[in-house]
């Protein structure tokens, strides 16, 4: 299988005030395992609604997504679920960590959530290795935006995924922090032969991933490979 992520003729649309708002128009790709790929594209152009229908965290209006030889299509909810806690990793604008948990509990809950062994060990691991060993009874609050991204990078990638989607993964930083964040979230993919794929406005960061796919009014109008 060569392919971890196949895209088809997706097409997502909203009913609002008794329009209908067409978000995502006939979009197709793929994306190769252990390969990265950046969505750029104006606000409104359909880059999160796009990552989103890939993770199957929606379902598309037509179309399909199969993610890593599974067409999430096809399958409930609950099945969906099971399929992003198995092969995916998420790293989100706004963190997302459980305020009641510390640096260390948060990093934990994808392993719990899997069933794995050695847990504490290994989130302390990659906590060390996000450089917040010093940080890990801390509570989301008590840390910087910075080290709050850190701390999802160790939990994104707790579970070995097999893909990562991460959603302006930088937005929040300044650009002193969003330079230390994007090396490890790079280096840790490719220490992990992670595939990555990355929701950006930021066009240097985009070009880290070697292929930009360029969205404009929900449509897919350019597919771009960059020799990195």
């Amino acid at each position: 299988m060569d392919s971890i992520l196949k895209v088809n003729r997706l097409t997502k649309s909203f009913r609002t005030d008794q329009k209908e708002l067409t978000v995502l128009h006939d979009i197709s790709f793929e994306v190769k395992h252990k390969s990265g790929l950046s969505i750029v594209g104006p606000s409104g152009s359909g880059k999160t609604t796009l990552l989103g229908l890939c993770a199957g965290l929606d379902q598309p209006n037509s179309g399909s997504v199969t993610l890593n030889g599974i067409e999430l299509n096809r399958l409930s909810e609950d099945d969906r679920a099971y399929v992003r806690n198995q092969f995916v990793g998420f790293v989100f604008q706004n963190f997302q960590l459980l305020p009641t948990l510390t640096a260390l509990e948060n990093v934990m809950i994808p392993l719990e959530l899997q069933g794995g062994k050695n847990i504490a060990s290994e989130a302390k691991r990659l906590l060390k290795r996000v450089g917040l060993e010093e940080r890990m009874q801390h509570y989301p609050a008590q840390l910087s935006g910075g080290e709050q991204q850190r701390v999802a990078i160790a939990r994104a990638f707790i579970t070995d995924p097999k893909i990562l989607f991460a959603d302006e993964p930088t937005g929040n930083l300044d650009e002193e922090t969003a330079k230390i964040v994007t090396e490890l979230l790079f280096n840790l993919n490719k220490e992990q032969g992670t595939t990555l794929v990355l929701v950006t406005h930021n066009l240097p960061l985009a070009e880290h991933t070697g292929r930009i796919l360029k969205l404009k009014g929900g449509q897919l109008i350019e597919d771009i490979a960059i020799s990195v």
